[in-house]
């Protein structure tokens, strides 16, 4: 028989080397993959990690519940917008996490998903895989006709200016729909393109009237060359897969289906549902500029690890190196078109990660790897938004309040009043500077 002190300390030893791991990823089959990661790890270390799936939506209030009783698990697999608010309430191990990433190389990270998690001088997260949206657009018409890449405001009107030949081609189909999330996701890259932002560091902040006119005319000039009635998704998608639509803007999500991957949603522009036809006279853009910022921006989506304040440190940080290195693409094979390697390469081998990733099959009904469905540039194209991603009220720790404020749709009312020729461009941004104050 063991003394109770030894029981107590053979119980610590074995707490210590077992892990808890939230993860937002809670379908079947992603579970199974992210079990084979946990399996791996502990061949390789003999640690164990204990998976326990959480749903999105409930993430926030069972952290904080966590928190305060004490029983955070020590890794978490979080959204963008937890990172700041989370840092800032101790939820996580912000030191650690900095610390972990330098480790692996900060370099290695493509900056704007280390930008986006900056707090007091530290990357607060680590950052694992995300996604951008994107205009996908018709090469083979551009070429055509000698047009440059739709990568500005400019370029986008000149190329809808020579393509747009309704009811047979639509230059553009825009969201018009305003109570559809797709209208908020796309008007807020158009104004992020152009350098508009409702918030700053102290909150509110009112719409700069010029830049955000020289927006309004645009959008009216993609709703113009579009068709009538009201747009979402389910349109642009439609339109541009009958080859009816020279551009859209959509997320990766429609990579594989474009592609002939998707019984549930077929390219129509032949005869064969398989076909990949479309997709090789595809080419995509995700950072795009307006006239007052010639940087232009990209609309991103970034997911993180991060070890909590109640971790077993070194376990957790072990795990983190781990799934970041020797599981990084198997991370990212759970789904690979919309979990773009955040993390590009190693030190050693730059790219390594880019170039496995691009191999990684995609597909429901079907499967092949992106780099067998699309051309190598556009491959290279689709992850480069992460360099420039960005968000509302993420700089200035605010995506709470600038969140709050796409989701009230406002901006997607007064935008489509604009457009229908209700109100003109200064009554629109007086409208959206006084109901957005009200907002908190």
């Amino acid at each position: 028989m063991i003394s109770a002190s030894a029981a107590t300390m053979a119980a610590t030893a074995a707490h210590a080397d077992t892990i808890r791991f939230w993860t937002t990823e809670e379908q079947p089959e992603r579970l199974a993959k992210q079990q084979e990661i946990a399996d791996a790890f502990k061949e390789e270390t003999g640690n164990e990690v204990q998976i326990i799936p959480v749903t999105e939506s409930e993430l926030g209030t069972r952290a904080t519940a966590a928190f305060a009783g004490g029983d955070l698990p020590d890794v978490i697999y979080l959204t963008l917008q937890y990172v700041l608010p989370w840092s800032e309430a101790g939820i996580l191990d912000a030191e650690i996490n900095d610390e972990i990433v330098s480790d692996l190389g900060i370099d290695t990270f493509a900056p704007g998903a280390i930008e986006m998690a900056q707090f007091d001088g530290l990357t607060a997260a680590v950052p694992v895989d995300g996604w951008t949206q994107m205009i996908i657009y018709r090469k083979d018409l551009f070429d055509e006709k000698g047009l440059a890449a739709p990568d500005s405001y400019e370029n986008i009107e000149k190329a809808i200016a020579a393509l747009n030949n309704p009811p047979d081609m639509y230059g553009f189909v825009a969201a018009t729909k305003i109570d559809d999330n797709y209208m908020s996701q796309m008007l807020e890259h158009i104004f992020l393109a152009n350098g508009v932002t409702p918030v700053d560091a102290d909150g509110f902040k009112p719409l700069d009237e010029a830049k955000t006119i020289e927006v309004l005319e645009f959008y009216k000039q993609l709703a113009d060359a579009s068709p009538a009635g009201e747009l979402y998704w389910d349109q642009s998608r439609s339109l541009y897969f009958s080859g009816k639509a020279a551009m859209i803007i959509w997320s990766p999500f429609i990579l594989d289906e474009l592609a002939g991957l998707r019984d549930s949603a077929p390219p129509t522009i032949n005869d064969d549902p398989t076909s990949t036809e479309l997709a090789q006279k595809t080419d995509v853009v995700t950072t795009f500029s307006g006239p007052s910022n010639p940087d232009g921006a990209a609309w991103a989506d970034v997911r993180y690890l991060g070890v909590t304040a109640d971790a077993n440190i070194n376990v957790a940080e072990e795990f983190i190196k781990f799934s970041m290195n020797e599981g990084y693409l198997d991370t990212l094979s759970m789904a690979p078109e919309g979990k773009f390697p955040v993390r590009r390469g190693t030190a050693e081998e730059p790219n390594s990660f880019v170039d496995g990733w691009a191999t990684l099959p995609v597909g429901v009904d079907r499967k092949a790897p992106l780099g067998e469905v699309y051309p190598t540039e556009t491959v290279q194209k689709i992850v480069t938004g992460l360099e420039s991603g960005n968000r509302w009220g993420v700089k200035e720790g605010q995506l709470a309040l600038a969140s709050k404020m796409v989701n009230s749709q406002v901006i997607n009312q007064v935008v489509r009043q604009y457009i229908d020729g209700e109100i003109d461009g200064p009554q629109a941004v007086e409208k959206l500077n006084a109901e957005l104050s009200e907002i908190n």
